[in-house]
C-alpha cells in the first residue's frame, strides 16, 4: 500500500496557526521534501514508529539520539512510572540523586563526581562556566561547524545572536592540533577551556574521526597551559562505549557532557568531572526547577543498567556495521558513488560526487515512502532495538531507492 500523508498535512496546517513553523526545532525533512515524510507520530515501539496516517517506519533517527534501547521499553518505562507514583518535582531531592551520581562515577572512568540537569545544552553551558571559573579566564575554543546546543555562545542560532555573545569564542578546525597550539600561543593565559565533540559530527557534512594521537595531544597542550579540556558527549555518549567516548578514544577529559541516550528518551542530562574540577563545581550556582526530578533518574538508572547488561554499544556497532556494508555494497552495485562516514553506531551517509544533496534527498524520500526513516542532512542513530531483520529490510528498501537515484541522476 502506498504511503500517504493526508492527516499529517491537515495537522501541520492546524499547527501553523498556533505554533511558529508548525513543527519547530530540529530541521524537519517533511517540509523540505513534501509528500514523502510524516509530520506527526501516533505511536512508537522498539525500533519502529507509526505516523498519524498509519504508515510504519524503521526509525534511524531515534529522536535524534535519545532512543537507544527501543521505544516504549517496558523496564525503563516501569522504572519511571513507579517513581512518579512517589512524587516527581520534589525539593529536597530523592535519594536517587545519590544513586545516579554513584552510578555515573562507577561507569564513567573520567568521573569523580556528577551533577544533573535536563538538556544537553544545560551541561555544555555549565561546562563553560566551570572552565571559566577554574582559572578565572574568559576564552573558550570550539571546532568549526561543531554543535553544542542552540544557546548564543554556541553559534548555531541564525537570528538574534550579537557579536558580544561570541566575543570570547575562538574557532579552530576539528582535529588540527597545530591550529589549536597556535591559538593557545596567541592567547597565552586567556583560554579557559576547549570543548570538542569526541569526533566531528556536523550536519550537512561527512563525519571526521580523530587522527591517532589527536586527543592525547589535546590533553598534553591543555595540561601545559592550565586549560580545561571538555568533551561534549551529548550525541555520541553510550553508543560508542558505556564508559564514555573519551574512554573509546583513549583519553580523560576534565569535564564530560551527557544527555540523549542516558535515560532512553526521558529528559535528563549529566555533567561529570575530575577531582580537580570539584571545588569550582561546588561554587558555581547552576540549577533548574526540574533538575532534581526523580522519575527521570529512575529511568536513567534502569537504562544504564540495561545498557551494561546487554552491551548496547556493542549491539549498536554490530548492527551499524551490517547496515554500512549493505548500503555501500548496494549503492556500488548500481554504479553510485556513496559512502558512510563516522562510527558504525552513528554513521552519516552521503553521495560523494555531489554537494547539493539532490541525490541524498531523493534517496531518503524513496526510503521513507517504503517505510525506512532516514534524514539526508544529519547522521543516523543505530539502537540496540534494531534487529538483523530490520537491517536486511532496510537494505532491500535501499536497493529500490538506489535504483531510482541511478535512473534520475546517473552515477
Amino acid at each position: 500500500m502506498a504511503y500517504t500523508f493526508t492527516k499529517s498535512k491537515e495537522l501541520f496546517k492546524r499547527a501553523t496557526k498556533v505554533i511558529p513553523q508548525g513543527v519547530y526545532g530540529h530541521f524537519n525533512s517533511a517540509p523540505t521534501i513534501p509528500g514523502s515524510y510524516p509530520y506527526f507520530v501516533a505511536k512508537a515501539k522498539g525500533s519502529h514508529f507509526w505516523d498519524v496516517d498509519g504508515n510504519e517506519y524503521i526509525d534511524y533517527v531515534c529522536a535524534y539520539g535519545p532512543m537507544i534501547l527501543g521505544y516504549a521499553h517496558d523496564r525503563i518505562d516501569e522504572a519511571f512510572a513507579k517513581q512518579a507514583r512517589n512524587g516527581t518535582a520534589t525539593m529536597p531531592p530523592s535519594t536517587l540523586l545519590i544513586e545516579l551520581a554513584e552510578k555515573m562515577v562507577e561507569v564513567n572512568d573520567c568521573a569523580d563526581w556528577a551533577m544533573f540537569a535536563k538538556n544537553g545544552a544545560d551541561t555544555t553551558s555549565w561546562a563553560t562556566v566551570l572552565a571559566r571559573g577554574y582559572k578565572r579566564r574568559n576564552k573558550i575554543v570550539l571546532a568549526n561547524s561543531g554543535y553544542h546546543g542552540t544557546q548564543p555562545w554556541a553559534g548555531t542560532n541564525h537570528t538574534g545572536i550579537t557579536p558580544t555573545d561570541r566575543s570570547d569564542i575562538i574557532m579552530v578546525p576539528f582535529g588540527d592540533l597545530a591550529a589549536f597550539q597556535r591559538v593557545v600561543e596567541e592567547n597565552r593565559g586567556q583560554i579557559a577551556g576547549a570543548m570538542f565533540t569526541p569526533y566531528h559530527h556536523p550536519v550537512f557534512e561527512p563525519q571526521v574521526l580523530p587522527a591517532p594521537g589527536f586527543w592525547q595531544g589535546m590533553r598534553r597542550i591543555c595540561d601545559e597551559n592550565d586549560i580545561v579540556l571538555i568533551i561534549d558527549d551529548v550525541r555520541a555518549g553510550w553508543r560508542l562505549d558505556i564508559k564514555g567516548s573519551a574512554h573509546y578514544f583513549g583519553f580523560k577529559p576534565d569535564l564530560a557532557c551527557y544527555c540523549k541516550a542516558i535515560a532512553n528518551g526521558y529528559p535528563i542530562s549529566a555533567l561529570v568531572g575530575t577531582e580537580k574540577m570539584r571545588m569550582v563545581a561546588s561554587k558555581a550556582f547552576q540549577t533548574g526547577s526540574y533538575w532534581n526530578n526523580s522519575p527521570e533518574m529512575a529511568a536513567a538508572l534502569a537504562c544504564i543498567d540495561e545498557m551494561q547488561k546487554i552491551d548496547a554499544a556493542g549491539i549498536c556497532s554490530a548492527r551499524g556495521a551490517q547496515l554500512r556494508k549493505g548500503l555501500e555494497e548496494c549503492a556500488a552495485s548500481h554504479g553510485l558513488q556513496f559512502k558512510m562516514s563516522g562510527p558504525n553506531a552513528i554513521p552519516f551517509m552521503h553521495f560523494t560526487n555531489e554537494h547539493n544533496f539532490k541525490r541524498a534527498q531523493l534517496f531518503c524520500k524513496e526510503c521513507s515512502l517504503r517505510g525506512v526513516y532516514f534524514l539526508w542532512h544529519h547522521n543516523m542513530f543505530i539502537s540496540a532495538a534494531h534487529t538483523e531483520a530490520d537491517i536486511q529490510k532496510t537494505i532491500d528498501v535501499a536497493d529500490q531507492a538506489f535504483k531510482i537515484v541511478k535512473e534520475q541522476f546517473g552515477g
